[in-house]
C-alpha cells in the first residue's frame, strides 16, 4: 500500500478502489495512430478523437472533475481527484487532451465566472468535448505578461476585440480560449480584463489561427488573429481591470506543471506520469542505458553514467517528497513558494534527463521517430528538444527565479 493510500479518509478509500477496478476493466484500446509525446503536440484528427473518447469515458466514469460540484459537471467529492490520477497513472494510461482546460481554464472558470457560465462551460471542458486553449503571450509580451497589448473595446454590451496572440497551444483545436486582455491603455496592470472567447466557431471570420512548425516538424504551437472579435459581457471573468488579479490564478495552477484542480479541497493533484514514473522519467534511464551499447559495452557498466542516473533519480524522488507539502497547510508558508518551485524544478529534471538520455543514446540519439533503428522509437531526442520550451512556458525560469527571490524570500530587486 503506498503512503497516500495508507492516509486515505473512507471516501477516499473506497473511491480509490473503486478506480482500480473500474481502469482494470476499461483501460483504452491500442491507439490506431502513433500518438504524440504531450498533449500540448497533437497533430491531427485520429489523435485528438482517440484521447478525447478516453477523457470523455474516464468522466462518464467519474474519474476526472471528481471535486468540482455537481452541477458545474463535476462529482462533488471531496479531495479525490489527486487519487484518481495517482491510480491513473498507476496504470500509464494516455493522457487526457484537454490539459489547458483541466489545468488552467477550469480552475480560473470556476473561481471566477458568473455562476451560470460555469454551469454553461464546465461540464464539456471536464468531459474533453471542448478542448481549451490559453491567449497570454503576445509577439512583444512573453514573460512580461502584463504588458499584452491585444485589445478589447467596449461597445454596451459587447466587446470588440483586436489583437495578436501567439505560442498559442492546441488552438487549432481549440473550441474556447482564456484570454487576457488590455481594456485600458493608460495603466499596465489595472487596464487588464480577462475573457473566455469562442475559438472554432469564429475561425475564417474573426480569428484566423496560423500554426508554428518547430525544429521537431511538430506543430502544437500556433499564432492567433483577433479582427474585431464581437463577445458578450457575460464571458468576462471578474471585474473589469482586474485581469491581472484572475491571470495569477491561472498562472497558479500553469506553474503546477499540468495539475488537475480539486477546488473543494484547495489542493492540486498530480496528474498521470508523476507520481509512478513516466515513461520519461529517470527510471526508464536505467532500461536505456542496459540496451544502450558502446565498445562492446552498455552504458550502464560505465560508472559515471550509474552516477549520473542516480542523480536526477535523487532529484525526482526530492522532488516528489516537496510537493507533498502542498497538502499540508501548515506548511504553506508562501502561496507562491511550492507551485512556483515544482515547475522550475520539474521543467529543469525533465530537461536533464531528456538530455542525459540522447548521451546515453550516443550517435543513434540523431534517429528520427519514423527510423526502426530509434532506440526507444526515437522519443528521447525529441523529448529532449521540447523540454526547452517547458522552461520557458508559464515564465521562463529565470523569472521563477526572480519572483521566488523578490515576493518569497524577501530578497532585494536585482538591478
Amino acid at each position: 500500500m503506498s503512503d497516500a493510500a495508507r492516509k486515505d479518509t473512507p471516501e477516499q478509500a473506497e473511491f480509490r478502489q473503486y478506480c482500480r477496478d473500474w481502469l482494470q476493466d476499461n483501460l483504452p484500446p491500442e491507439p490506431p495512430v502513433r500518438l504524440p509525446l504531450s498533449p500540448l503536440e497533437i497533430m491531427t484528427e485520429p489523435q485528438l478523437h482517440y484521447l478525447q473518447d478516453w477523457q470523455k469515458k474516464a468522466y462518464d466514469a467519474g474519474l476526472v472533475g471528481c471535486d468540482y460540484p455537481v452541477d458545474c459537471g463535476g462529482g462533488g467529492r471531496n479531495d479525490c481527484q489527486r487519487v484518481a490520477n495517482a491510480e491513473i497513472a498507476a496504470v500509464r494510461t494516455p493522457f487526457f487532451p484537454n490539459v489547458i482546460g483541466l489545468g488552467m481554464a477550469a480552475p480560473t472558470v470556476f473561481f471566477h465566472a458568473r455562476e451560470d457560465k460555469k454551469r454553461e462551460l464546465l461540464p464539456r471542458l471536464l468531459s474533453g468535448e471542448d478542448i481549451w486553449c490559453q491567449g497570454f503571450s503576445e509577439p512583444g509580451a512573453g514573460s512580461d505578461l502584463a504588458s499584452v497589448q491585444t485589445f478589447a473595446e467596449r461597445k454596451g454590451d459587447k466587446w470588440i476585440i483586436n489583437g495578436h496572440k501567439v505560442w498559442t497551444s492546441l488552438a487549432h483545436f481549440a473550441e474556447w480560449m482564456i484570454l487576457l486582455l488590455r481594456t485600458d491603455k493608460s495603466h499596465k496592470y489595472d487596464g487588464l480584463s480577462y475573457f473566455v472567447v469562442p475559438i472554432r466557431s469564429e475561425l475564417g471570420k474573426s480569428i484566423t489561427v496560423r500554426p508554428l512548425i518547430k525544429i521537431t516538424g511538430e506543430t502544437g504551437f500556433n499564432e492567433v488573429i483577433f479582427d474585431n472579435l464581437e463577445v458578450d459581457d457575460a464571458y468576462r471573468l471578474d471585474e473589469v481591470g482586474k485581469g491581472w488579479q484572475v491571470a495569477m490564478t491561472t498562472l497558479a495552477h500553469e506553474r503546477g506543471a499540468g495539475e488537475l484542480v480539486t477546488p473543494r479541497s484547495g489542493g492540486r493533484g498530480k496528474s498521470a506520469g508523476k507520481e509512478s514514473g513516466s515513461v520519461f522519467g529517470s527510471s526508464a534511464l536505467v532500461d536505456l542505458a542496459k540496451t544502450s551499447f558502446r565498445n562492446g559495452k552498455t552504458a550502464a557498466d560505465d560508472a559515471v553514467i550509474r552516477d549520473r542516473i542516480m542523480q536526477e533519480m535523487i532529484r525526482e524522488e526530492g522532488f516528489k517528497q516537496s510537493s507533498r507539502r502542498a497538502r499540508v497547510q501548515g506548511l504553506q508558508d508562501h502561496p507562491m513558494r511550492i507551485p512556483l518551485q515544482n515547475k522550475l524544478l520539474m521543467t529543469e529534471i525533465t530537461q536533464d534527463v531528456a538530455e542525459l538520455a540522447t548521451e546515453i543514446e550516443g550517435a543513434a540519439g540523431s534517429l528520427y521517430l519514423a527510423d526502426p533503428n530509434a532506440p526507444a522509437g526515437g522519443r528521447w531526442p525529441m523529448a529532449y528538444m521540447n523540454s526547452f520550451g517547458m522552461t520557458i512556458a508559464a515564465g521562463a525560469n529565470e523569472v521563477q527565479r526572480n519572483i521566488l527571490g523578490e515576493r518569497v524570500l524577501g530578497l532585494p530587486k536585482s538591478k
